[in-house]
């Protein structure tokens, strides 16, 4: 079967609810960089970046169709080597498309899991979008002398109810590599960590009853949350008091996270890099 060549995480699809209010909220608790406004029928769409992770944002024309779920992780978008390739996968492995914008197509996350895979085989960080882009993004090492320290995505967490089935799909579709097994007893559940491109996903499974689980139950399979890595951890704390940006305990030990109450619905973690 036709096996989908990743070369590197583009950016994560996130659904929120007030396309004004998250803008402000991560420029403003964050230092994002807000940089592009894709034009968009049925959504508001926009770009913002932070920690040389991008975030794309779509806001519904009418949230009350999505309002019963809530914000949440759409999906992730990875640049390939060929859209053609990708296409034939995802036709191949029985995934439906669910958006098609020629240069780029969304699969339908009810058919993997709870996560709308995008490919595109251009990419992000060093494009120039011409008179759409309103700013410039600072780059790498901007942020890893920023008050944060950001070394760059760390992770992604999906929540799952069979980690092995998922790991097995991954490996067919997109060529992930296994990595390795931790628990995680603060979530009340274990990682299956597998390689894809050029970060790691851990598929989240539960072991009982815990964070985990009730997320689970709450929303169902689907990508959980974004980590983001920090050479100084005390400088996480130190920025989240000065913003006003709350932290509890994240996925693992020693990891630190903003609940999705505090953060436009959508959980950003903090993890050494």
């Amino acid at each position: 079967m036709t096996q989908v060549r990743a070369i590197k995480v583009n950016h994560l699809n996130a659904v929120l609810a007030d396309f004004d209010r998250a803008k402000a909220h991560f420029t403003g608790k964050y230092d994002a960089t807000y940089f592009l406004t894709p034009p968009t029928q049925d959504a508001t769409a926009g770009l913002f970046e932070i920690g040389h992770v991008i975030f794309e944002m779509f806001v519904p024309k009418m949230w009350l169709l999505n309002a019963r779920y809530g914000a949440h992780y759409l999906g992730v978008e990875f640049q390939v080597e060929s859209l053609a390739d990708g296409r034939a996968a995802l036709a191949e492995h029985g995934i439906a498309i669910n958006r098609d914008i020629g240069t780029a197509v969304h699969s339908d996350p009810a058919d993997f899991h709870g996560v709308s895979l995008e490919f595109y085989e251009g990419e992000f960080h060093e494009t120039d979008y011409g008179p759409i882009q309103c700013a410039k993004l600072p780059g790498a090492a901007w942020w890893a002398a920023h008050p944060l320290r950001l070394s760059g995505l760390k992770a992604l967490t999906w929540a799952v109810r069979d980690a092995a089935l998922v790991q097995g799909r991954l490996a067919a579709l997109i060529g992930a590599m296994p990595v390795g097994v931790a628990e995680r007893p603060v979530v009340g559940g274990r990682a299956t960590m597998v390689a894809i491109a050029d970060t790691v996903v851990e598929l989240l499974e539960p072991t009982g009853p815990g964070v985990l689980a009730d997320h689970l139950e709450r929303w169902g399979e689907g990508l959980r949350s974004t980590v983001l890595g920090s050479h100084d951890m005390a400088a996480v704390r130190r920025w989240g008091e000065e913003r006003g940006l709350p932290h509890e305990p994240g996925t693992a030990d020693g990891w630190l996270q903003v609940p999705a109450a505090a953060n436009e619905g959508i959980i950003i973690e903090f993890a050494p890099a």
